[in-house]
């Protein structure tokens, strides 16, 4: 497919998904959205794939928000349609069984931010900045701001980030852990590569259960989510990958996952 607001490359077991609307700052409006949509969905259902990795064009941003004059244009109905559309496309991000690595390379604002939240990780270089701006617009978060964020950095700070509207640094992202790392610009890209590197030497099967656990365990009382994990760890137990590993262990060499 040809693509005209991102571009999707494939390079032995990593896609890299880039947000190409630098003139904008890489907003997203929902043409983008769309074809991330089947980005994403072109990336699940390839085999060869096991991470992918998201970022921005440009130095300036990562994704500096929503299309404000696309945003402009909606009212109650089609606000609602446009949101429920967006949310749909962060959940396949968020659960696409395969790590996605959000590299944050400047302004992840607003729609910007909630697309990294979605994501499996986050990277940020030294000069990024997120934030949450929507209420200077009159308007809350849409496409999931008000419920990853809260998740991932605890109420109080969410709260804040969302009710000022104000941006943070990367420095004070990292301090509150809504970004993993925080690396220089020119690092950014090679370090998601090394850690994709770690995670397409380990079992696929294994990897996508370990995140099926956490994502759907965050939704369930702690007995359930041991339940949840003993059954996936049940299934991974019936995989050749598991024999695989089990036995390159054993024998002392490297295993030759095939992801069944």
């Amino acid at each position: 497919m040809t693509y005209s607001n991102i571009l999707l490359d494939k390079k032995d077991s990593i896609a890299y998904v880039t947000v190409n609307r630098p003139n904008v700052l890489n907003a997203l409006n929902m043409a983008t959205m769309e074809e991330l949509r089947t980005a994403f969905t072109d990336i699940k259902n390839d085999a060869a794939i096991r991470v992918a990795i998201l970022t921005g064009a440009g130095e300036k941003a990562f994704v500096a928000g929503a299309d404000i004059n696309e945003l402009a244009r909606h009212e109650a109905v089609s606000a609602k349609e446009y949101t429920h559309r967006g949310q749909s496309v962060l959940d396949l991000i968020e659960n696409l069984g395969k790590p996605v690595i959000a590299c944050i390379n400047g302004f992840a604002l607003g729609g910007g931010c909630e697309l990294a939240l979605a994501c499996t990780m986050r990277l940020a270089s030294e000069n990024a900045k997120l934030g949450q701006p929507e209420v200077k617009l009159g308007v809350p978060p849409g496409y999931g701001g008000t419920q990853r964020l809260p998740r991932l950095v605890g109420k109080g700070l969410a709260m804040q980030m969302l009710l000022a509207g104000e941006m943070i640094t990367a420095q004070e992202a990292h301090r509150i852990g809504l970004v993993n790392e925080v690396t220089a610009a020119a690092e950014l890209i090679p370090r998601a590569e090394a850690i994709a590197a770690k995670i397409s030497a380990n079992a696929p099967l294994a990897v996508q259960y370990a995140m099926e656990a956490v994502n759907k365990g965050m939704e369930m009382t702690l007995a359930e989510g041991l339940f949840l994990e003993a059954a996936l760890f049940a299934v991974c137990c019936a995989s050749e990958d598991k024999k695989e590993g089990t036995t390159a262990f054993l024998e002392k060499r490297r295993a030759q996952f095939k992801g069944r």
